[in-house]
């Protein structure tokens, strides 16, 4: 018993420190976080290959569930509008790159999908959290445009998956022009 009640506080206080010391978003108007996260193909991608273009950082849940496939949908019926506009999209989560091919393949998605498996990435850009209840760590929805200097531009907090890629359009327009 006195194990168990040990236990139960280590884990208790464990899981106060991790939530203490969550990263915070980078903000508008900083350098977006560098990364270096795999494809569903397995080719290495890295923000500073973007240099010059606008990125959709897209950071999602989990691959194949009903939100993240709404999401992933979106963008990619988006996609070309988003190319035409300069922007080149990215989404991130925790699954590994198995996940993700198969993700990907199911659902003819065009751009890549990065696989930060080890998370760091997701706690750079302030979106990792843990689930109690699922006993698991996931990426929060969150999305950021970064501009063609490699700054953040505009972060969205508590996406809607069906309205996240139209949203970034619209911005992008606004950004581009200078308004």
């Amino acid at each position: 018993m006195k194990i168990s009640l040990r236990l139960a506080a280590l884990v208790a206080t464990a899981a106060i420190a991790f939530q203490g010391h969550a990263q915070e978003a980078p903000a508008v108007g900083t350098a977006a976080p560098a990364f270096k996260l795999q494809d569903q193909k397995g080719d290495w991608r890295t923000l500073d290959q973007y240099h010059g273009k606008w990125v959709v950082l897209y950071f999602y849940p989990k691959d194949d569930t009903p939100g993240c496939t709404t999401e992933v949908c979106t963008f990619r019926d988006d996609v070309l509008k988003l190319r035409k506009a300069g922007a080149e999209v990215l989404g991130v989560s925790l699954d590994d790159i198995k996940s993700h091919a198969a993700f990907a393949e199911k659902y003819h998605v065009p751009f890549p999908l990065l696989s930060d498996n080890a998370q760091v990435t997701a706690k750079a850009y302030g979106v990792l959290t843990y689930s109690e209840k699922m006993k698991m760590s996931y990426a929060k929805r969150e999305t950021f445009l970064i501009d063609p200097a490699g700054k953040v531009a505009k972060h969205y907090v508590g996406v809607d998956p069906k309205e996240n890629s139209g949203q970034v359009l619209a911005d992008l327009a606004v950004l581009k022009n200078g308004a």
